[in-house]
């Protein structure tokens, strides 16, 4: 292993595998993965690739139907957990109604 790949063994997270594994989980009839990384280079979290940090999600789904706002958050959250876990810092998620536009 070379010494930067040590310093810092977080790969940056792909927005192909976030998509999938929302798609996966919660069969959105709307969705939208922004990596919004580069806006946040030098910031606390950012990592040195400038992609793979800082996302914004845009989801409608009817696993969101009777569920409060913050529990709809946290059913995201609760589904990237491994994802925070190899590098993502920032997630700015966007519950919006099925039949409305972003």
């Amino acid at each position: 292993m070379s010494n930067s790949a040590s310093s810092n063994p977080a790969l940056p997270v792909r927005l192909q595998d976030i998509e999938q594994q929302l798609k996966t989980r919660f069969l959105p009839s709307q969705l939208e993965v922004l990596d919004e990384s580069a806006a946040h280079a030098g910031h606390s979290g950012a990592n040195a690739a400038g992609f793979g940090s800082h996302f914004r999600v845009r989801i409608a789904s009817a696993a969101f139907d009777g569920q409060t706002r913050v529990a709809s958050h946290r059913l995201v959250y609760d589904e990237m957990q491994n994802f925070f876990a190899q590098g993502l810092h920032a997630l700015a998620i966007e519950i919006v109604k099925p039949d409305r536009p972003a």
